[in-house]
């Protein structure tokens, strides 16, 4: 479960049991006098009983241990204040920190619930999602006075390691990749993922989180990458992959414009269930509710980018939003 990624820089596999990412790559720098422990797991005895056994033998203490968070899903935070030791560090982006406090306290629940029902996906569909969806159920429930804030460009020391935060928005609204300059090491979290596709959702309060991606993948390209440390699965070429990560959006706006062109007057709902997905499943009527959510989700990232661009419009009908083309 855990491997020497260079000197000092540990990975350990954090199985997620039942969910198709399967395990998260947390990563350990060990330090003389402090450690830093990049993203954490699920809150559940299965995470925490590996992460923790994991950081045992490799000797690291959690008086002395710091965390840092790449974004605020909680297959990655969630087990973050249990991580970290007392008076230490709990390192997050400040758009991240603001956007896990509103949903602890609620305030983004009424924009979820508003935006998926007028796109046509059924009401209690949605209030079942809000109860049994896994990401809220092992997440944690507070921040305390151990979240600091990071904004592009500031750094923190780890084992010898200077690392340079980079803001990545488009994954979350506050997503941060971390670099390792002279050494070509890039941590990715789920910005760039090699043999899966990043999840972009559409976000509370912003028009085109699509759009921040792919402007995102254009922007980070440009730095040199030797070592890219994903969030889930294996690592592979970093400047080829954000190529092809380019490419697969392209293909799905053209989809997804293509359905709207097909079927004008659809709701977002009806045009995320004609999109093509990897699962198991043998058509939208039997996608278990969980992947529906998911899936508007990202159709409507989607959506918003083709309107954003001036592709698509959007119109308010009997209580539902539906789509038709310019």
């Amino acid at each position: 479960m855990t491997e020497e990624i260079a000197h000092n820089i540990y990975r350990i596999g954090v199985p997620l049991t039942g969910n198709p990412l399967k395990e998260l790559n947390s990563y350990l720098i060990k330090g003389k006098d402090r450690d830093l422990l990049i993203d954490t797991g699920f809150r559940n005895p299965e995470c925490f009983d590996v992460l923790t056994g994991e950081l045992k033998k490799l000797g690291s203490d959690i008086s002395r241990r710091n965390v840092l968070l790449t974004h605020m899903h909680s297959d990655h935070s969630g087990l973050a204040d249990l991580a970290a030791g007392a008076g230490r560090k709990i390192f997050i982006s400040e758009k991240d920190r603001s956007y896990m406090q509103n949903f602890m306290t609620g305030r983004m629940r009424g924009w979820q619930e508003e935006r998926y029902t007028k796109e046509g996906m059924p009401h209690d569909m949605v209030l079942d999602v809000f109860k049994t969806n896994p990401s809220r159920q092992q997440s944690m429930k507070s921040l305390d006075s151990r979240f600091t804030a990071l904004n592009e460009g500031d750094h923190i020391e780890a084992g010898g390691y200077r690392l340079e935060a980079i803001y990545a928005e488009g994954h979350t609204p506050g997503s941060m990749m971390f670099y390792i300059r002279d050494k070509g090491i890039m941590f990715t979290g789920d910005h760039v993922l090699f043999d899966i596709t990043p999840n972009i959702t559409a976000w509370p309060y912003i028009d085109d989180s699509l759009g921040d991606y792919l402007g995102n993948l254009e922007r980070v390209k440009k730095f040199s990458v030797e070592t890219a440390l994903p969030g889930h699965r294996k690592t592979g070429d970093y400047s080829s992959r954000i190529d092809t990560l380019l490419e697969h959006h392209k293909k799905r706006l053209d989809e997804a414009l293509a359905i709207v062109a097909d079927g004008e007057g659809s709701c977002g709902y009806d045009i995320a269930g004609r999109m093509k997905w990897k699962i198991r499943a043998d058509s939208w009527e039997t996608f278990p509710k969980i992947q529906k959510w998911f899936a508007l989700g990202e159709c409507l990232s989607h959506l918003d980018h083709l309107m954003k661009t001036g592709k698509i419009k959007r119109k308010s009908e009997n209580g539902l939003w539906r789509y038709y083309t310019v």
